[in-house]
């Protein structure tokens, strides 16, 4: 194999919240993104719960952060723009 295939990408980091409370989820999400705030985009895992889609969307919106909710086939994540 060709040497030229060796370039790893950087892996995007992740928060996964599935079996959280929801009262534990802002103040997580809070230290992710602050934590990773320089290697843009993070993804926020969510599951289908609309309730911790809504929870973390708000805390998003409070330190002013860009958002897109899922994609076409898998709804539960949340991905962290800028």
């Amino acid at each position: 194999m060709p040497k030229r295939f060796n370039k790893k990408y950087r892996e995007i980091p992740k928060l996964d919240l599935h079996g959280l409370k929801h009262s534990e989820v802002p103040l997580l999400v809070e230290n992710f993104i602050m934590k990773y705030q320089n290697d843009l985009p993070l993804e926020i895992i969510t599951g289908n719960s609309d309730n911790m889609k809504s929870i973390v969307v708000s805390t998003l919106k409070e330190y002013n952060f860009n958002y897109s909710v899922g994609d076409y086939y898998n709804r539960g994540y949340i991905t962290v723009l800028n």
